[in-house]
């Protein structure tokens, strides 16, 4: 990893002392997921242990409910409902006020309505996937503390979205898709086809196909113009 606010080397090693923080990692690429076990997972080196991994929702929610970690990094985009829906299941266990589970996002998506989203289900935080090794091991434990912790181009926004009198209301409509979902709509309504939104989110064509009719149906439109007009009125493209 590499980008945001880099550091020297000796990643939270003095930062960290003799203490050392839980994590499980939840992100549905496999590969990601190795790459950060091996930049912040090595114990002795960053006060950070890796517990357990997950790629989907349902594997998440069992993996912190057994192992109980003090930090959930989460990707926003996952199979089962994405990382809104992990929180939402997780809501006991971020309100345990002796053993709380807290989360912080950790995405590719520097998306308003992802940051947003998973903001208001309780996540303790949003990094993109740019950060360093160190800078990464400085979120984990800070969000451990109870800090909020925000990548520097992203802590406008959020402040303002929450500030702001004139921030919009929760769109009902928006909430029923899952984060897949609301980015297959924001790639139709932008004009791509099938084969292209498969090969940006490394997904089959035939799933992109299934997240168009569920978003069709969720939304009772017809056919993809329709939504693409729906899209544009909500300025989602």
């Amino acid at each position: 990893m590499s980008g945001e606010g880099a550091q020297q080397d000796g990643t939270g090693s003095e930062a960290a002392g003799d203490r050392t923080v839980r994590v499980v990692l939840v992100d549905d690429h496999r590969m990601f997921r190795t790459g950060v076990q091996a930049e912040i997972g090595e114990t002795e080196r960053t006060g950070v242990e890796v517990v357990g991994e997950a790629a989907d929702v349902d594997q998440a929610v069992t993996g912190i409910t057994t192992t109980r970690p003090e930090v959930v990094l989460l990707d926003v985009h996952l199979p089962g409902g994405g990382g809104v829906e992990v929180l939402r299941r997780s809501a006991a266990m971020m309100a345990d006020a002796e053993r709380p589970v807290r989360f912080l996002a950790l995405s590719v998506s520097d998306a308003a309505e992802d940051v947003i989203g998973v903001i208001r289900g309780g996540a303790r935080g949003y990094v993109t996937k740019t950060i360093t090794g160190t800078d990464l091991v400085d979120a984990v434990f800070r969000v451990a503390d109870g800090d909020a912790v925000f990548s520097p181009r992203l802590a406008g926004f959020v402040l303002d979205a929450f500030a702001s009198t004139d921030a919009p209301p929760i769109d009902e409509d928006l909430d029923r898709l899952t984060q897949r979902e609301r980015e297959v709509l924001r790639l139709i309504a932008r004009g791509y086809a099938y084969k292209e939104i498969a090969k940006q989110l490394f997904i089959s064509v035939k799933t992109v196909e299934s997240h168009v009719s569920a978003v069709l149906r969720k939304l009772q439109l017809s056919n993809r113009h329709e939504l693409t007009r729906w899209a544009a009125a909500r300025r989602l493209v």
